[in-house]
């Protein structure tokens, strides 16, 4: 996600930084954001980190990532290893996920894209990618999500969105904070529907989950209109970009899955 710029401009692929970052920014006037306790992990479970490595060899946060439906299997945005274009920006090979303290590497060419084949552009809802891990995590998965019964169109939903990696406008190392879906757009291709909120967000904050009243993982952060701007939320201009776990996303978790590890 881009500072000063419209989401859909730009999706950049850049490591977050780390740090404490503009920790009086926001994208909306109201920031209820807090930090994530021991609680909330044992509570959304699956949170993780995707770490990155600069060409320097130092590792960074670079973005959410989260163990879904089998302890092997992560998923986190595509722009992470791609740019709008789909140019590769990064080898998975320069990562590694990070959860509950431990540090796990990817299988080597496991990555899996949204983008249908001869695709040639990144759009919200195939900002997905999936990667194995080369040993399974010492963790418990999200469970396989269920896609949402949501209505296209203009909702108010009630979510949270959990941001394990944190935000670079943000104080802490991570984050929690309860918000609202406000609309729905259509379908796309593989049946990956957008959903427009008002969550504050930040660099860094890509891939985290929204999870419904319910406790369930609904949908995955994917770019944000202009950072810190601290507008209200406007369904046309400035608006938080998920994309829920529905259509070719759930079908291929569920084809990568192991049996008896949901």
């Amino acid at each position: 996600m881009g500072r000063g710029r419209a989401w859909h401009l730009c999706l950049l692929a850049v490591p977050f930084l780390g740090g404490g970052g503009l920790a009086t920014a926001a994208l909306y006037p109201q920031d209820g954001r807090r930090d994530l306790t021991g609680a909330d992990l044992d509570h959304y479970k699956g949170a993780g980190v995707l770490w990155c490595r600069r060409p320097d060899g130092v590792p960074q946060k670079a973005a959410a990532a989260w163990l879904v439906a089998d302890p092997s299997l992560v998923v986190l945005n595509a722009h992470n290893f791609r740019d709008r274009r789909l140019e590769q920006t990064r080898p998975v090979s320069d990562c590694y996920f990070q959860i509950a303290g431990r540090n796990y590497e990817f299988a080597a060419d496991s990555l899996r894209l949204g983008t249908a084949p001869g695709a040639d552009a990144l759009h919200i809802t195939d900002d997905w990618a999936i990667l194995r891990l080369a040993s399974p995590a010492d963790a418990v998965p999200q469970p396989l999500p269920v896609p949402p019964d949501l209505p296209t169109g203009e909702v108010s939903v009630r979510v949270t969105m959990v941001s394990p990696a944190g935000h670079e406008n943000y104080r802490g190392p991570s984050s929690l904070e309860r918000c609202t879906i406000r609309r729905i757009d259509p379908p796309s291709e593989g049946a990956i529907r957008r959903a427009r909120h008002d969550c504050n967000d930040g660099y860094g904050g890509s891939g985290s989950g929204l999870f419904d009243e319910a406790g369930r993982l609904i949908a995955m952060q994917s770019a944000s209109s202009v950072m810190n701007a601290k507008h209200g939320f406007d369904p046309e201009f400035h608006y938080g970009s998920a994309l829920l776990f529905e259509g070719q996303l759930v079908d291929t978790l569920k084809s990568l899955a192991r049996p008896g590890r949901e």
